[in-house]
């Protein structure tokens, strides 16, 4: 399947979908906030070292030339104001990367855990990708209950694990809500070794650089303001990351998502 109710773009269309939904070309993001972020990053901020921390070779200059290369980022260092970009031709060869890994994982019938820190746009991703891959016979993991975090908890909501609070569903770039799922897996795998871990972690943000660290394979996507998750990708902690606006109107990646799984095979 590419997805229930629409056939997968060409490329070409793809790339032209991308910058007219802004999910590419001139993104909300500001400038200011990316700049921003890479020295929040480079500082060890608890909200965006999302579980990489910096090493003695990041420096402001160093990430700064990983986000124009991997993200699109505008490489006037005089430019400090106003629009940025993400580059659509960057995204769609990351997204051929993404989709590989997961198509793989997926063909050899797998266990992949959906999870997200973005909930109001990126389960518009997760959740067709985890049907296809039940539907291919692969195994979907999820989590008993809530495990409590902060003032709420971590939960699965359908196929996607997300964080609660309040009643309602939260935004975070912490690692630990991933750390706490992971826990939970890995003390019922010690307990009965036939509990599955997961080959694969879907995945964004903080979440991604958790399981990234503890040594599980990930693939993402990331904001032209999270420099934590491209670092991350350098060293070889998280498999891929998507550059992406992670925040549109859901319904804008439904072309991306069944360019995504017919690129997967599925």
């Amino acid at each position: 399947m590419s997805s229930p109710h629409l056939t997968a773009p060409t490329r070409t269309e793809l790339l032209v979908h991308l910058d007219a939904t802004r999910i590419t070309g001139q993104v909300a993001t500001p400038r200011e906030a990316n700049l921003r972020n890479i020295h929040d990053f480079l500082a060890g901020s608890e909200h965006q070292y999302m579980g990489i921390p910096a090493g003695p070779e990041d420096t402001w200059d160093s990430v700064f030339e990983l986000m124009v290369d991997k993200v699109g980022i505008s490489p006037d260092r005089s430019h400090e104001q106003g629009q940025d970009t993400i580059s659509a031709e960057l995204c769609v060869t990351a997204l051929e990367r993404y989709a590989d890994v997961f198509g793989r994982v997926v063909r050899e019938r797998g266990s992949i855990l959906f999870a997200t820190a973005h909930p109001a746009a990126m389960p518009a991703v997760y959740a067709p990708m985890a049907q296809a891959t039940r539907e291919a016979g692969a195994q979907v993991l999820t989590i008993d209950g809530g495990i409590p975090w902060d003032t709420g908890d971590v939960r699965a909501v359908g196929d996607v694990v997300m964080v609660e609070q309040y009643g309602g569903l939260r935004h975070t770039h912490r690692p630990e809500p991933m750390d706490l799922v992971l826990d939970q897996l890995e003390a019922a795998h010690r307990a009965d070794p036939s509990a599955p871990l997961p080959d694969l972690v879907v995945t964004d943000h903080g979440m991604a650089g958790a399981a990234g660290t503890r040594g599980y394979s990930v693939v993402a996507v990331g904001d032209c303001n999270d420099p934590a998750v491209f670092v991350g990708e350098a060293r070889g902690v998280i498999d891929v990351v998507v550059p992406l606006d992670d925040n549109v109107p859901p319904n804008a990646y439904a072309p991306m998502t069944a360019y995504l799984l017919a690129r997967a095979g599925l």
